[in-house]
């Protein structure tokens, strides 16, 4: 079974890790393992967490700039 929130080809970072901290300005996680880690690092004992990752939505296009015409074949 497949999802997205579980993809196989994240690359590691202890910024979705389930066993570090992270910190207060979210630009360095505590590690119990290594100590205080910048958030692209990893190591051997990364654990993937889907609840830390962010989600980006996309951008809202400007509805001035198009209209129904726009839309038609």
């Amino acid at each position: 079974m497949s999802s997205r929130f579980f993809d196989r080809e994240i690359d590691p970072a202890c910024r979705y890790c389930a066993v570090g901290t992270p910190n207060v300005d979210k630009d360095f996680v505590l590690c119990p393992k290594r100590g205080v880690m910048a958030a692209e690092d990893r190591c051997a004992a990364f654990r993937y967490d889907p609840l830390r990752r962010e989600i980006r939505r996309a951008p809202r296009l400007p509805s001035q700039q198009y209209g129904p015409k726009d839309f038609e074949l």
